[in-house]
């Protein structure tokens, strides 16, 4: 840290605290990111965690929001090495009978699969993907008028229902409800929500549109990139640095926290009005997650053979299998039969594991800090699609939500998502506030995925932030040239 004063401090290597650093850093700013652990990356690092030579994502997997964000778009990230896989199926659900679902490309390919329900589902989907181009950069953003207010009304129509309502009016096979409900349970809220139908349609339009890439060699090559060209941009990054005060900083025009809002609290809630305190402390958190990596001895043998070509499978095959299990987590007592969300990066990706074996990722949705070990049910779970999956297992690796708490402060109780995304939270995250990414403190700015657009790896949390705190960073400047 040789400089005396930087342009801005990025506290945090996330996606969206890295996408503020180069964002800043692209202005000509002189930029500092500041992280706790060993490495960059919050939820986008792989690691060997159950067999050498198996790499395994320790959270974020699968990726339609990171080849649809504008921002990465616009990053020459494959210089530094990203290449994105593309699974031929974008996902796979499996049904009891034998059968699976599969989420293709074509709206038309899918939409054969569904029988009676086929042209319904080409009329929900066939122009939703047609108008993405349109409407996807203002999904990706906070509230603020957007570019063709019709189409994006017409999607806000359907967007603001429940899922379990939208499934039941729009779909007659269980099949169909069954596959639009596994994708709008990626919210992580009841399926009776408000709002819970728009998950499902954003995800199928991405499905599309864009597929459900991942990166070879792992989510952390994502990361790896990121730092690779903010660094090429004059970026300074120094890691195994935990923040415990923010008046412990160097000094700065403008500090940026990718963090969630009971760690700013914690780190820089004296330098807060308390109104604004007490209304961070209130923020609300999702469920948490209780994950399992597998190292296999061959691929996963799925019942229906079709779910090989797809790397996302989602394990729970009626609408009301998925909302109940949905229900439960947020209850105080697990899922007895649980939504699975499974990865198979390793089929379409071999350097996730030696030659003739493969890997495994799954997760599921459980009460925030749940402590109940969730293992033998979600192995239930497998063998219920893939019988004999079990016997395949080489070494297994568990995470706990208290464990994800361990490894990402941020993940607080287990929640992956940076917050609830209810009706109230989704759109005024962190607390209602015309600019979302700023606080009391004109120099203190928040640009985690508890601020709009809120979780996933698209970058754009820290992007919007950076654009806010560009300004204050100038005026700065235009004052210390006067």
């Amino acid at each position: 840290m040789a400089k005396q004063e930087y342009d801005a401090i990025v506290v945090g290597s996330g996606p969206n605290g890295l996408a503020a650093a180069i964002t800043l850093a692209r202005e000509g700013c002189s930029v500092l990111v500041m992280e706790a652990e060993e490495t960059c990356g919050g939820g986008m690092r792989t690691r060997e965690i159950t067999l050498p030579g198996f790499k395994h994502d320790i959270c974020s997997a699968i990726h339609p929001l990171g080849v649809a964000s504008a921002f990465f778009r616009d990053l020459p990230l494959g210089d530094y090495g990203l290449e994105w896989i593309e699974s031929p199926a974008a996902l796979a659900h499996p049904l009891d009978d034998g059968r699976a679902i599969l989420l293709e490309r074509s709206v038309d390919e899918t939409g054969r699969q569904l029988g009676v329900d086929a042209d319904r589902y080409r009329r929900v989907m066939g122009p939703l993907a047609e108008i993405w181009p349109k409407i996807g950069d203002d999904l990706l953003a906070p509230l603020r008028p957007p570019r063709h207010p019709i189409l994006f009304a017409r999607f806000g129509v359907q967007a603001m229902q429940a899922a379990r309502g939208f499934a039941r009016r729009h779909f007659r096979e269980e099949s169909t409800r069954g596959l639009f409900a596994g994708l709008a349970a990626h919210s992580i809220l009841p399926m009776e929500a408000p709002f819970s139908a728009s998950f499902g349609l954003v995800l199928g339009a991405l499905g599309h549109t864009v597929g459900w890439p991942l990166p070879r060699g792992g989510t952390a090559s994502i990361a790896d990139a990121l730092v690779a060209h903010l660094r090429s941009l004059g970026g300074e990054i120094v890691t195994s640095s935990r923040v415990e005060n923010v008046n412990d900083l160097p000094p700065a025009k403008a500090v940026l926290f990718d963090i969630s809002p009971r760690h700013l609290v914690r780190i820089a809630g004296h330098r807060f009005p308390h109104d604004y305190r007490r209304k961070l402390e209130r923020y609300r958190y999702s469920p948490g997650a209780f994950k399992l990596d597998w190292a296999l001895g061959g691929p996963i043998p799925w019942k229906a053979p079709e779910c090989a070509r797809a790397a996302t499978v989602h394990l729970g095959p009626t609408l009301d299998a998925i909302c109940e299990s949905e229900r439960a987590a947020w209850s105080e007592t697990p899922a007895e039969r649980p939504f699975v969300l499974v990865a198979q990066q390793s089929l379409f990706d071999p350097t996730r594991a030696p030659e003739g074996k493969h890997t495994g990722w799954a997760y599921c949705h459980v009460p925030n800090g749940c402590t109940f070990d969730m293992t033998d049910r979600i192995e239930a779970q497998m063998e219920r699609f893939a019988p004999g999956f079990r016997d395949r297992i080489l070494a297994r690796h568990v995470m706990s939500p208290a464990d994800f708490e361990r490894y990402n402060a941020n993940y607080i109780g287990g929640d992956i998502g940076g917050g609830a995304n209810d009706l109230f939270q989704l759109f005024t995250r962190p607390i209602p506030r015309l600019d979302p990414y700023s606080t009391p403190d004109k120099r203190i700015f928040l640009c985690s995925a508890s601020t709009p657009p809120g979780g996933g790896v698209h970058g754009m949390c820290g992007y919007f932030a950076a654009q806010s705190a560009l300004k204050t960073i100038r005026r700065a400047r235009a004052k210390t040239q006067r």
